[in-house]
């Protein structure tokens, strides 16, 4: 970008709706096209992106890369092209007057701007795109500036898969970002941080630009008195020890009973055990993305211990917390973590796992209603009619029982948030209907009869409608 970067992009947008307008509405074969070759990217330069992901972390596990950031992300653009016909047919509704009809048709919005984040930096980039191609839309990616390696990979496979009219790829900073978002897209989705999606939204409003936020926030774990604690314990810590912790989704804290800490301490230990019998070294074992987040993690770890925590490290005997050298953070429970504690404050996104003493599903109710509304919820209990009273009284993204993120991966459900972590849904024919704008319309009848009530004089008309006021 040069030295006017508001002005180079929209040159860019511009070019692109004035293209969107003059090609016309995409038929079902095009957008399976954009699909398939999507779809074709990623296969064709699975190893590549793995590879580039790793350099940006420092250290990515390379299964994860290729499960969470390539092969979900296939499954959804297959999903897409394997449904889109369907969802694209008019939506007829019952007809509303004699010889008059109606319908929905599900319009393209147009130019599409994706703002993607660091931590799935492929998924989170494509997967929207399932939907926005599905929907007949072109689209304006804005990757992270936190992943050049991958960034840079990103931009130069999508230059060699797409014309830039139909997928077009901005690099830059935070400052590029900005202005990014300030663009008059016709519709923006944005991944990552409540805060930053506070500037992204503020920004979007200028144009009246629809925004799709998927944020955030403290996803809590609760552990009911009818809970296997060692089943919740291995759930919970298989999440929060992938990608080291950096998920959106990722368990945020654990709200449990006294008497089951330590029960629940002992199988997280032998869980992260088994499955990283080292972690500094182990190349399975993912580091933190930068410098900076991995010092606010010290410093989270650093304000709970003054304030009274308990640090248990969960990770493997003889190794410490954390190396700088290796951006490498071991997984750790923080127990008795409270709200004075910046760690119950703030989201995470990190392999750090605060224990809060709760007892009952009645207080882990009122806790979580006080703070706000999470991305997810994961609630572990044999009992239906406990878990059910939990679905209906509290309120998050999603809510999964007995499991932890189970939901982000199946493709007929919504994904997003409510509150502050995020408004808007996705995934499936939640992608497509998001990105597309449902227009009526509507036949008028050869008599027009329906009109007719409009038309002076009133006189006539007013004693019949006062008869329905029932004078």
């Amino acid at each position: 970008m040069g030295t006017n970067v508001a002005e180079e992009l929209n040159s860019i947008l511009t070019a692109m709706k004035t293209y969107h307008l003059k090609a016309g509405v995409a038929d079902a074969g095009l957008r399976k096209d954009r699909l398939q070759r999507a779809i074709r990217m990623l296969l064709d330069n699975h190893d590549r992106l793995a590879k580039a992901m790793s350099a940006d972390f420092g250290n990515r596990s390379i299964y994860q890369s290729k499960v969470a950031d390539i092969a979900t992300t296939v499954k959804a653009l297959q999903y897409s092209i394997d449904n889109l016909e369907a969802w694209m047919r008019p939506e007829q509704v019952a007809d509303p007057e004699p010889g008059m009809t109606a319908r929905i048709d599900h319009q393209p919005l147009g130019v599409v701007g994706v703002i993607s984040p660091w931590n799935f930096p492929v998924n989170l980039a494509f997967s929207p795109l399932a939907g926005v191609f599905a929907a007949g839309n072109t689209a304006l990616l804005k990757p992270s500036e936190l992943i050049p390696h991958t960034s840079e990979t990103i931009a130069e496979l999508i230059a060699s898969y797409f014309d830039p009219m139909e997928l077009g790829v901005v690099l830059g900073d935070a400052g590029v970002g900005a202005a990014f978002s300030g663009l008059p897209f016709d519709h923006l989705i944005f991944t990552g941080s409540t805060s930053v999606g506070r500037h992204v939204m503020r920004a979007a409003a200028d144009n009246l630009v629809p925004v799709t936020l998927e944020l955030g926030g403290k996803s809590p774990v609760v552990i009911a008195a009818d809970a296997d604690v060692k089943v919740a314990a291995e759930r919970t810590l298989t999440v929060k020890t992938f990608n080291a912790g950096q998920i959106c989704l990722s368990p945020d804290y654990v709200l449990i009973a006294d008497n089951k800490i330590a029960a629940f301490i002992d199988a997280a230990r032998s869980l992260v055990a088994e499955s990283f019998p080292t972690s500094q070294t182990n190349p399975e074992y993912t580091a933190i993305v930068t410098d900076r987040h991995f010092e606010r993690l010290v410093g989270l770890l650093d304000d709970a211990k003054a304030k009274g925590a308990e640090i248990v490290n969960l990770g493997p005997a003889g190794e410490p917390i954390y190396d700088r050298s290796t951006r490498k953070f071991a997984p750790v429970a923080v127990v008795g973590a409270n709200d004075d504690m910046k760690i119950m404050q703030e989201e995470i996104f990190g392999p750090l796992l605060p224990i809060v003493s709760c007892g009952g599903i009645d207080k882990a109710i009122a806790y979580i209603n006080a703070h706000p509304r999470p991305l997810a919820a994961y609630y572990f209990g044999a009992g239906k009619e406990e878990a059910n009273r939990f679905a209906l009284q509290t309120t998050s993204g999603a809510l999964v029982i007995n499991d932890i993120m189970s939901h982000a991966s199946i493709d007929t459900l919504p994904f997003g948030g409510v509150g502050a972590a995020g408004m808007g849904a996705y995934h499936g024919l939640h992608g497509f209907l998001r990105f597309s704008h449902a227009k009526p319309v509507v036949f008028q009848s050869d008599s027009g009869t329906s009109g007719l009530r409009l038309r002076a004089p009133y006189a006539a008309k007013l004693e019949g409608l006062e008869a329905l006021f029932g004078k």
